[in-house]
């Protein structure tokens, strides 16, 4: 039986946690099976990679599904780590409030871009970079060192600074297919009995 209340899914391997198992942010929501690998302390991930998160100043969330893959490095900017583009200046005068005798909103002082929400099966690189307000289809594969700053389509591969498409995976048509069959919403008993298919071996 697969384990996924287990913190570490390889025993013998303290390099790959569940995050589902570590997260302690309420506004972080994780699925089954998704996890993070870190060459030092994966459970380190939400200090080190989720970053400028306020979300009881922005309501912005981290959501991730099922059978993620995110590898050593990824990070999740969140909408702190914004400024303002409307104004003259983009100084964040609103979060140096104090000394500038300021009574306005420290949301003042950037732009809100929302959420970020990785879906299914998706594949994140090495040191990838996601920012605020992204969506990532299910079955992306997002490449090392990219940084993305528009939403991904399903089972679309980007890579580069910023992300662009590199290529989609499978057809239009076998998209369709396979996000209507939703492999990471079946049982663990009709997964296991079908994982020849789902690895591609048949």
């Amino acid at each position: 039986m697969a384990n996924k209340s287990a913190v570490f899914p390889r025993q013998e391997d303290k390099t790959i946690a569940y995050l589902k198992n570590i997260v302690k942010s309420p506004f972080i929501e994780v699925g089954d099976y998704s996890f993070y690998h870190d060459f030092e302390n994966p459970l380190d991930f939400e200090r080190k990679c989720v970053l400028y998160h306020y979300p009881y100043v922005n309501n912005d969330r981290l959501k991730i599904g099922k059978f993620c893959s995110i590898a050593n490095g990824a990070k999740f900017l969140f909408n702190g780590a914004n400024h303002t583009l409307g104004s003259l200046s983009t100084y964040p005068f609103p979060v140096m409030a104090g000394e500038w005798d300021l009574d306005v909103p420290v949301t003042n002082a950037w732009d809100n871009k929302g959420d970020i929400v990785v879906g299914n099966d998706v594949w994140i690189g090495f040191e990838a970079v996601i920012l605020a307000g992204v969506t990532i289809g299910d079955g992306a594969i997002i490449g090392s060192h990219a940084v993305v700053t528009k939403d991904v389509a399903p089972y679309s591969i980007v890579g580069g600074v910023p992300a662009k498409l590199i290529r989609k995976r499978f057809s239009d048509e076998k998209i369709d297919e396979l996000l209507r069959m939703a492999w990471w919403n079946w049982s663990e008993e009709q997964i296991r009995c079908n994982l020849n298919k789902i690895m591609g071996l048949e």
